[in-house]
């Protein structure tokens, strides 16, 4: 199961999704370290990170997967969002300095394709900061969230993943230790809940959240790829040709 971009736009929306951002936010802004005047891109559903940590940065750009749909963004002002393919991103090598991911990874048709085309794109010494759900997290097993769908990671498979790549994992943090209730009085207790969480069962929190730097000193083969998916716009008539033939004239 695949979230689109109106189930996640909706997820938000909603009281459980504002706590969800709330707490990842908190765990985000703990391994986050300021570049001034940065190019900065999320990558997936990342829209309410963009925009409070994108606020210092050069330039912003929110990339969403073709799969997942995209929506304008920022509101009132020139759209910063393309629809792209995770694999083939629209930018030069060493284009940017920091990717964000959410939403993104777990639902990778091959995450280490994904992976190497993001290390492509990212300046020497760049940061990757990425959010997917915990394998052993209680959100990964109920799907009226978007962190139940996709593939969920552990620690261990996300920093090996990273290695194969040529990544340097840094700074680990974690989010979501409240239970992903829609009962009002679980979620009043969120807070609590949360604290609690953080000291007390760690490696059963919802989402883990890693920091990893681009490494340079490897050198990385390079093959060609040729894209696997060819993509059309969901308006365009299918077999329609430019011109009709013209049926032939009686002899």
């Amino acid at each position: 199961m695949l979230s689109d971009i109106v189930d996640l736009r909706a997820f938000y929306s909603s009281t459980l999704g504002r706590l969800a951002e709330r707490s990842i936010t908190m765990a985000i802004s703990s391994i986050w370290a300021k570049l001034p005047n940065e190019r900065l891109v999320g990558l997936g559903y990342t829209l309410p990170w963009l925009e409070r940590f994108g606020i210092d940065a050069d330039r912003v750009f929110a990339f969403m997967p073709a799969t997942q749909g995209a929506v304008s963004w920022p509101a009132g002002r020139p759209s910063t969002t393309a629809l792209v393919f995770e694999e083939e991103l629209p930018l030069f090598d060493s284009a940017i300095d920091r990717m964000l991911l959410v939403h993104a990874l777990e639902h990778a048709e091959n995450p280490r394709e994904t992976l190497m085309e993001i290390w492509r794109v990212l300046a020497p010494g760049g940061r990757l900061v990425i959010v997917v759900p915990n394998r052993r997290g209680v959100w990964a097993r109920f799907e009226h969230t978007p962190f139940g769908t996709g593939r969920p990671f552990s620690r261990t498979q996300l920093n090996n993943l990273l290695r194969d790549t040529n990544f340097t994992p840094g700074a680990w943090s974690d989010a979501l230790h409240f239970p992903p209730s829609k009962r009002r009085w679980m979620m009043r207790l969120h807070t609590l809940l949360e604290r609690a969480g953080r000291r007390l069962w760690p490696i059963f929190a919802g989402v883990i959240i890693v920091e990893a730097q681009k490494r340079v000193y490897q050198g990385l083969p390079v093959a060609a790829r040729s894209s696997r998916r060819v993509f059309v716009p969901v308006l365009a008539p299918q077999g329609a040709t430019r011109a009709m033939r013209r049926p032939a004239k009686d002899a």
